[in-house]
This record gives C-alpha cells, structure tokens and sequence, in this order.
C-alpha cells in the first residue's frame, strides 16, 4: 500500500470493530489460578475454571495466534497474547520510518503519465472501544490488563472468561463437559467481526482446526497439542449475534468459504484529463497474470478502505482484516491496480493488501494467514498462476523499473511475514530432490529459531525485538564478522548494507531459490546481484534446502550482460503514435561464470493505458515484439534478462559442491 507520509505523531495503530463486548457476570472463582508446569496444562486450568472445553479453547487460541505468546507484542490489530485480547490503548505510535512512507515509487510505476504525488491524509476517528477485550477480560478475572497482555497464563484464562460470557449471553450451555457443537456462536462472536459472513467464517476454521488437529512448539518454546475430534457445530447459534449479512454481488471473486465483500475502487476521471484509481482491461483474455503481490497496508482496516475508495490516490485488488481474516475486493482481477510501483508487475498481476506493520514488531493472526492463502490458491488455480516464490511474490520482491527508481521501491510485507507457514496453507509442492551437487538451494529457515539482529523496528537504530524471521543475512565472506553484501543500486559507494530492519539489500527470504556458488564448512554461499553472498546453513540446523531447476548464465564470449526491471518489447514492436518504453538496464549485471535461477520465461509486452476512455493512440492494448525474457532471482527482487544473452541450462552443469 502507499501510504502518504503523516507526521510520526499522528501515525496510532487503529483497531475497527463494531460487535460490542458485554460483560455478562461469571460465577465467583479465584482471582488467580495456581500456576501450572506448561502451556497445555495451562489451556486445560483455564478451561476447567470457565467451564469451556479445552478443544474449543485450544482451537480459538490457535487460529488467532497459532498458540505463540509473541512476547508481548501486539498484533497488528492490538492484540496480545494466546488468546489475542485486544488493547488499542496501548499499542505505541508508530514511527516516521514504516516502508510506505520512505519509499518514493510511483505506485503505477509507467511513465506514460505524471507521477502521484505523495499528499496528507486526516486520520480516521479514534478506535471503538468494542474491541477492548482486554478490559472485559480484566473485569472476568479480576487480573490486571498488564497481566492479561503480558503473562500467556492470565491471557489464556482471560480469553476463557470472555468465551465462557459469551456463551452465557447467548442462553448456551456452559461447562468443560458440553458439547464443543454448542459453542458456534461464542466462537463466532470471539472474532469480532461485523458481520455474519466474517463470524461464520472464523468459527468455521476454528471448528475445521478442531477437526484435523494440530500440534507444535510454541515461539517460547512450549509444545501444545490439540488432539483431531470430529465436531458437528450448531450453526444456528450465530442467529442470536443480530450481525448483519453481506451481499454476495454477482462477479464477486472470492471462494464460498471465506467472508468477502465488495467495496469498490473508484474509476472516475477528473481535473485536465487526470483519473484514477485504477485502468481498465480484459485479463487474461488481454495479458496473462503472472504475479499475486503480497502486500502490508502500514494502516489501519478504516484508513485503508478510505485511502482505496478515494479516486485521486491508488488501488488494490484486495483488502484483508487482521482480527478476522475478512476480505474486501475493490478492483476486478481483469483490470489493472496501481499498487506495485512497476507498470510492468502492475499490469500483469493481483495485488493483495494485508491489514498491518513490517516493523513495528507487531504480528500478523493466524486468520488472516488463513484467508489470505485461500484467496490466493482460489486466483492461482483460476489463473493458472504457480504457486511458488517466483510468482506469489512480497511488494519487497518487485524490481525497480529503471535505475532511478530502484532505491525508492518499498519493502512490504517484511522480514516477519511467515512465508513457509503461508506456502504450507496454500498446499504448494515442494521440490525436495535436490542435493549439493545439483547447484540450487532454497531458503528455508526454522521461522521461530531464525531471530536476525534487526534493528530499528520502532526506534532508529534500537534493537528490534527478538522475534522469528523469515529472512536469512547475507554476508561477503564466509563469517559472522564480515560485513553485509553490498546493493549497489541502495549503496552506490559500495558500502555494506545494515541490519535496518527496511534495508532488504544483503537479506533472502523462505522460499526464494537461488543458484549456489560455493560452500565452506557450516557456510553456503548463492549468487546474488552479481556477488557471491554467503549465509550460515549447518548441517545440525539447516536454512536451505537443495532444489533442481534451471538457471542461466550469459553465453559465451558474454562478458557481463545487462539486467533489466520490465520485460518490455523492441522499439519497432510500437505502433505509430504510441511512445517507445525505453528498454532501460538497472545498476546490476550478469558477469560470466555466474547463474541465477529461472522463474519464468515471458514475452516482451507492454500494456498501454494512459487515458481514461483509452481514446491515446493504442491504449488498451498489449504491444508485443520478438523479445523475450527470462525471470531471475538475482537479488532479494526478482529481475529479467533477454534470453538472446543468456543460456538456459540445467542446474547441475558446471555447479559448485
């Protein structure tokens, strides 16, 4: 998303909601339980003194936080803790460094038209205190809220209390004993959501999380368990919430499964020939999509649906809710949003933006994981789109279109995006029949135990805190000691980059795959924007795994070869009175002896749209020409070459071992 930059003051973290928390009275009970030797004990205690079963309190428990306790740190809708208890009083301002305010791309990303300026913004009202669950916990258990944000036991019992009153209020049956069906609607109400379709939708992946079971060791290291139990939910206790019920439109592009919405982006022209938000098309019918672009919103659910339905700023196909997963669509996947600050990407993708922050050490729910990876299968599968790393992408993957703008591209969604939880919902395969000797290696890192040293999160220049990552460093030699690599395109003097939390040039991130370009001892070195960059892989606690594929390399007699950000066709492709899109290299080059791995090869295409009724010479249409690209993972963006300068070959030839 493309936020506009707001005095650091002003930046709060708002929560939306508007189910109301009433606190109905619970039998008196101790206002502290005994302490108890772990997380599950922890769950049953809780469960037993509320009287809720420990299936349903496990799974709730688990599809807001995945059982983790975050150490403290709120999510990116305030929420704290196992349990997810909200508390917008105490998430802290945000500061003037989040990546949608530092960076300076154009979010169309074509010169074809004046850029968007960036502009202010008036802050939405203050958060409703309906999600102040915090306080209603606290008025349950008689525990502090500092208690219930910080302490995962207090959290635990307060999340309980308030499953447990909601199941009251509704006139359900109450006690460790009844029936995990009868609990639909306390479930349901505990995402507070808004409306039918979001509650449902929730209940229904708590109750489907009931169903399979789950099992894993916590970010603070607790193993919790939720044994499979086949559950019927009574569904009809959702009736009694009163909540509204969204209209399903016609042409609306999201699964049955999941609760979507349709809020449209404004296509409005306006000014001398201006218009916004968004252009129109017929894909695929016009251009292949290639790409889903993953991206944070840095705002709250409020700001981003207002920014989106504004017809002067820019566009994004989807919007999702972090307390609930609920999505709204605003741009028909047919036409083109303005999202990804290259015409290119732009034109041939969909662009997703996920309610929250890359670095202000705030987490993304489980819900939203959730039905974000359901959209997406549902478009990748509809679209014929892979489902891997070289096309469901992070806006932090999308290249520069042209050396200028390489340095102002934003960084979303961040190090903390956990993108092997996210390629595990979405059932992608893996190719795991690599090995050393086959010359390409996969980023896997444990996400809990890979804690980068990153700093700046909040404060530039403090520590970040310690938290899981996606994200491996990537360093010029073979040590912990030796500096970072360096982006030439962010560090022109050929400094090393740092450990700033938004400086992405010396990092890798899960999923993407690279070609290998050495090993020694417990190190691994890849290919990466033109260097060898080395990353700590030991055998006893690996981060990559060896893959197959192909990769290129300049052919022979090539000693570098340029590389590009669009894969644009030849000048003599454009039609008479359609400006020529400079076929324009970045800063980088492809020197012989090295390989990138190949994501994709594509066509040299340009789509025109630069009017609002497409009345420019050749709008609306996709110039092709004899060029052809292949995609690269060449640095942590993905790039293209034109395959006339490389060759494509297999990645065991000549690899390293």
């Amino acid at each position: 998303m493309h936020r506009p930059t707001l005095p650091s003051r002003r930046r709060t973290l708002l929560v939306t909601a508007v189910v109301a928390v009433t606190v109905v009275p619970l039998p008196a009970g101790p206002v502290a339980a005994a302490p108890t030797a772990d997380r599950q004990q922890q769950y049953a205690a809780a469960a037993s003194e509320y009287g809720v079963p420990t299936d349903v309190l496990l799974g709730v428990s688990y599809l807001e936080s995945r059982w983790d306790s975050n150490a403290g740190t709120p999510s990116t809708s305030g929420g704290y803790g196992p349990m997810h208890l909200t508390d917008a009083r105490h998430v802290t301002a945000l500061p003037g460094r989040g990546h949608h305010d530092t960076g300076t791309e154009d979010p169309r990303g074509d010169d074809s038209r004046t850029a968007l300026a960036p502009r202010e913004a008036s802050e939405p009202a203050p958060p409703s205190a309906a999600l102040q669950t915090v306080d209603a916990a606290a008025a349950l258990t008689g525990v502090a809220p500092e208690s219930l944000r910080t302490d995962p036991n207090a959290n635990i019992r307060g999340g309980a209390a308030l499953l447990a009153s909601y199941q009251r209020e509704l006139g359900a049956p109450v006690g460790t004993g009844t029936d995990p069906a009868a609990w639909y609607g306390a479930v349901a109400r505990y995402a507070g959501a808004d409306s039918a379709d979001a509650a449902a939708a929730f209940a229904d992946e708590v109750f489907t999380t009931i169903g399979a079971g789950e099992s894993r060791v916590t970010d603070d290291g607790q193993r919790v368990t939720l044994p499979a139990r086949t559950v019927r939910p009574q569904r009809t206790w959702l009736d009694r919430l009163g909540l509204r019920k969204l209209a399903r439109p016609d042409g609306l592009e999201c699964p049955r499964t999941i609760s979507c919405e349709w809020i449209p982006a404004p296509y409005e022209a306006f000014g001398a020939g201006d218009y916004g938000n968004h252009d129109l098309s017929d894909r695929p019918k016009r251009q292949k999509i290639e790409y889903i672009v993953i991206h944070d919103t840095e705002a709250s659910w409020a700001t981003t649906l207002k920014l989106v339905q504004d017809p002067t700023y820019v566009s994004w196909h989807y919007s999702l809710r972090s307390v609930d997963g609920h999505i709204a669509q605003h741009v028909k996947t047919k036409d083109v949003a303005w999202h990804a600050g290259n015409w290119y990407v732009n034109a041939k993708s969909i662009g997703l933006e996920h309610e929250g922050f890359a670095a202000q050490g705030t987490w993304y729910t489980e819900a939203m994981y959730r039905t974000s990876a359901k959209l997406v299968r549902h478009l990748a599968l509809r679209l014929g789109i892979p489902l891997d790393r070289q096309h469901i992408i992070g806006h932090d993957n999308v290249p520069g279109t042209t050396a200028a703008t390489v340095r102002g591209m934003h960084w979303d969604p961040g190090p903390y995006w956990d993108w092997t939880h996210y390629f595990d919902l979405l059932h992608a395969p893996r190719l795991d029949t690599g090995t050393s000797a086959t010359g390409l290696v996969r980023i896997d890192p444990d996400y809990a135990t890979n804690r980068p040293a990153f700093i700046g999160c909040v404060t530039p220049g403090v520590p970040c805190p310690s938290r899981g990552s996606s994200s491996v460093v990537l360093r010029s030699a073979p040590s912990a000691d030796a500096p970072l690599v360096n982006d030439i395109a962010l560090r022109p003097d050929g400094t090393p980059n740092t450990m700033e939390v938004s400086d992405h040039g010396a990092r890798a991130s899960a999923g993407q795959t690279y070609a290998l370009a050495g090993r020694q001892g417990d190190w691994t070195a890849i290919w990466y924007l033109g260097q060898r960059a080395w990353f700590h892989n030991p055998a006893s606690a690996p981060t990559a795994t060896w893959t197959v594929g192909m990769v290129v390399t300049p052919k022979p007699g090539r000693a570098t070869i340029p590389v590009y950000g669009r894969a644009y066709p030849e000048q003599a492709a454009y039609p008479a009175g359609v400006p020529y899109q400079a076929i324009s290299p970045l800063q980088y080059t492809l020197a012989a002896g090295q390989r990138y791995a190949v994501g994709a090869v594509l066509p040299g295409e340009y789509y025109r749209a630069s009017t609002f009724d497409g009345s420019s010479p050749g709008d609306w249409t996709v110039i092709r020409g004899d060029n052809r690209y292949v995609q690269v993972q060449f640095g942590h963006r993905i790039m293209y070459v034109n395959l006339a300068d490389v060759q494509v070959l297999p990645s065991p030839v000549g690899a390293p071992r």
